[in-house]
Order: C-alpha cells, then sequence, then structure tokens
C-alpha cells in the first residue's frame, strides 16, 4: 500500500500529467518538484547538520563579527545602525530579542584590543573569519563543488566581506532613510489612494534587505559559477520563507507561556537557538533552490553518490590529461576544475575523485588559482601511469596476496599486456601532438 502511494506521488510530481493543464499545471509541476527535491535534502540530514554546525560556529563568532562591523560603523559615524539591524533580525523573538541584542551589544563594546592581547585579538580573528569559511563550505556542498577557494583568496575576499559588507548595509539603509524624508515620498505617504501602498512597502523593506543579502551570499559564496537569476530565485525563495517563519515563530513563543515557565532564565538562550538554527536552515535551502534552478538535472536524482565504470574512469583520466596539457602548452589558455566539469559535461563532484588520484600520484597539480597543471613535464608522464592511476592505485583489499585461479590469472594478465602494448611507452607529449595533427 505504501509502496503503491509513493509510486502515485511520483508520477504525479514526475510525470506530465499536470503539464497538460498548460501554463498552471506546469508551474504547478515546478513548484512540486523543487518542494519534493527540498524535503528530501532535508529529511536526508546534511542540510540540518550544517545548519546546526553553523549555529555553533555562530555562537564562537559572533561578537568577533559584529565587533568588526561596529568597528568599522563606528569609524563612520554610524554604529547606531548596527544596533537597530540587529534587533530586526530578531524580532520575532519579541521582548527576548531586544533584551538579546542589549547583551551582545555590551559584550562587543567591551571588545578593546590592548585587553585581548595578541592570542585574544588572534582567536576574534580566526572565529570571524572561520564563520565566513563555514557559510562557504556549506554552500560548496548545495553546490557540488570538491574544492574551496585557496587559502589566500579566502582571507582577502572573507577580510572584504567583513570590511565592505557594514558599510554597504548601512549605506543602503542611510539612503533609504533619507529617501523617505524627501517632499515627494512624503506626499505619496501622506496620499488617501497611495499612503497604504507606502505603508505596506516600507514595511517590507527589512525582507527585501534579507531577500538581497541573500542573493548576495548565493551570487558570491560559493566557489563556482552561479547566475544571478538563479541567485536571485533562492535569494526571494529564503527572503519568503525567512519573513513565514518569522511570523510562525513570534506566534510560537507568544503560546509559550508554560514553557517560559518551564525553563525560566534558559528559556531565552534556548529560543535563540532555535531561533538561529532556523535562519541557516532557511539559507541552506534558499542555496539549494539556486542549485536546483540551475541544475534542474539534478531535481529528481538528488545527491546520489557517482559511481563510474573503469572504462569511464580511464577515459575520463586519460581526456583530464590531455585537457590539462594542451591548456598547459598554450599560455592564453587556462583550466580549472569548473572549466573541466563544462568542457566534458560531467558534473565536477564526479570528477573530483579522479583529479585528486592523479594529484596523489604527482601527475597533476594546481597553482595559487586553483587552475590544474601538469605535474611534471609532458614527455616524463606515460599514458602507462595515467591508466595505472584508476586501474591499479587505490586499492583497499586485503594484505595477503589473493589466490586467484590459474585460467582467471592467465588472462588478466593478458589483458594488462594488452593495454601495455596499445600504450606502447606512449607519453603524455606524443598523444597530444598526435591529437592537434588529427
Amino acid at each position: 500500500m505504501i509502496r503503491g502511494l509513493g509510486k502515485k506521488i511520483d508520477d504525479l510530481v514526475w510525470g506530465e500529467k499536470l503539464q497538460e493543464y498548460g501554463l498552471a499545471g506546469r508551474i504547478l509541476t515546478a513548484v512540486m518538484q523543487n518542494l519534493y527535491a527540498v524535503l528530501r535534502d532535508i529529511f536526508s540530514g546534511q542540510l540540518t547538520l550544517r545548519s546546526m554546525s553553523l549555529v555553533y560556529t555562530t555562537l564562537l563568532s559572533v561578537v568577533p563579527l559584529i565587533a568588526f562591523s561596529f568597528a568599522v560603523l563606528k569609524g563612520l559615524g554610524v554604529a547606531q545602525e548596527l544596533e537597530k539591524r540587529l534587533v530586526t533580525i530578531l524580532e520575532p523573538l519579541g521582548q527576548r530579542g531586544e533584551e538579546i541584542t542589549i547583551q551582545i551589544m555590551t559584550l562587543v563594546e567591551n571588545v578593546n584590543g590592548s585587553v585581548l592581547g595578541g592570542l585574544g585579538l588572534a582567536f576574534f580573528i580566526y572565529t570571524a573569519i572561520s564563520m565566513v569559511e563555514k557559510i562557504e563550505e556549506s554552500f560548496n556542498y548545495v553546490w557540488y563543488v570538491s574544492k574551496p577557494r585557496s587559502f589566500a583568496r579566502r582571507f582577502t575576499e572573507y577580510m572584504l566581506v567583513l570590511l565592505i559588507g557594514p558599510v554597504v548595509i548601512v549605506i543602503l539603509l542611510g539612503a533609504l532613510a533619507s529617501l523617505q524624508n524627501e517632499a515627494f515620498v512624503q506626499w505619496i505617504a501622506n496620499n488617501a489612494l497611495l499612503g497604504p501602498m507606502f505603508t505596506v512597502t516600507n514595511k517590507l523593506t527589512p525582507y527585501l534587505l534579507v531577500t538581497g543579502v541573500f542573493t548576495f551570499l548565493y551570487k558570491f559564496m560559493p566557489n563556482t559559477n552561479v547566475h544571478f537569476l538563479s541567485a536571485l530565485v533562492g535569494g526571494v525563495a529564503g527572503g519568503f520563507l525567512w519573513a513565514t517563519a518569522g511570523v510562525i515563530f513570534a506566534a510560537f513563543l507568544a503560546n509559550t507561556t508554560n514553557i517560559q515557565a518551564i525553563y525560566a532564565s534558559f528559556a531565552i538562550a534556548i529560543f535563540a537557538l532555535i531561533w538561529l538554527y532556523l535562519n541557516w536552515l532557511i539559507l541552506l535551502i534558499g542555496a539549494q533552490l539556486a542549485f536546483y534552478f540551475q541544475n534542474p538535472a539534478y531535481l529528481r536524482i538528488g545527491r546520489r553518490e557517482p559511481r563510474l565504470s573503469n572504462a569511464m574512469r580511464e577515459r575520463l583520466a586519460l581526456n583530464t590529461m590531455l585537457l590539462v596539457g594542451d591548456a598547459f602548452r598554450d599560455s592564453a589558455k587556462h583550466i580549472d576544475l569548473r572549466e573541466l566539469a563544462r568542457q566534458l559535461r560531467i558534473p565536477s563532484i564526479t570528477i573530483a575523485p579522479i583529479i585528486a588520484s592523479l594529484e596523489a600520484n604527482g601527475l597533476l597539480t594546481t597553482n595559487e588559482k586553483d587552475d590544474l597543471l601538469p605535474g611534471r613535464e609532458l614527455t616524463h608522464i606515460s599514458l602507462g601511469d595515467v591508466f595505472d592511476v584508476v586501474r591499479v592505485d587505490g586499492e583497499t583489499g586485503s594484505h595477503e596476496d589473493p589466490k586467484w585461479n590459474s585460467h582467471v590469472e592467465k588472462l588478466g594478465s593478458n589483458i594488462d599486456e594488452a593495454i601495455r602494448n596499445t600504450l606502447s611507452n606512449r607519453s603524455l607529449a606524443d598523444f597530444i601532438d598526435a591529437v592537434e595533427q588529427a
């Protein structure tokens, strides 16, 4: 019975029955497919696990992050805006949110470089950067990116986000505030017809800001090329979920007097942790929707472990070395994992283990820009070495020599000999020359 119901749901979601009803049917099908995919990813446990990890990291880094932002904004004379934004984020907690904001700001104001000392300041900087690093790792997981940015890129870009991000937000908020003081805007606000619309738009401003921040994170945080439209779709979905969750959570808190009486002073910490967890989970759900919008082929299969045949692994390793060697010869070309996946039309998560094996055997290396380069001179890389990486290396069986049937052993030896004869001691350079001349 359950199996039959599951098959009916599967046919409804992934079949073409609903699409027969025109545009409305196609929209409903897309919504159901995305909802199905996201719920599957949530129940698989990885999104929830990473959300919990980000909550833990937030507890360590929230004071350093706000301290950095406070220092930047204090230099601009607009530090009070930081407290207002924090109140907005914690608004669903009601009066408890205001209490948490006051406590956090008190901690931030107590941060002093001379009091911290060298080790304390280094710890603050590390926790602040690790927060952004954890977000990138989570987004890379969602986008099937196996290789993060290099350390130099990480440090530079993270510091830019930490230093420039608060300034951009305050400038935007200042522009909105000054716009509201304009005579024309005031006239609209006082107009009987346009006034209600203006009031609604004004109340939507915090949610629009959240949508903008989500879109920015989805666009720039993953170490891959995210289309702006995909990031925007994820940002709008994430902003809507955040606003909805805020209303539901606020209503929940208003009806939990018994729980607050039981937990007493611990209640504020418990509710704050739950709200933090929901925020991070919503952020990752929006990232997942952005990924599926850009890569609809993954909607149904999800995050299944890629399984390649030996023949596919051999061709993949050889084609990888061919493209890397060709790019190495031409100074105008460069190739990284993302470009390799694009040219081969194979997901990067499938190629990554092959590249890792080639790197471990000294056949590939990367530079500071994450470009793939030959591990040694092309003439010193034999095609036999490339094939051995996927045919021989990486075995995790018994340490004892297995006892093969004599006929199996003989047939296997003949196959190995045939491969060696086919390669005939050809180097990667010879192979690239042959390809260019063909």
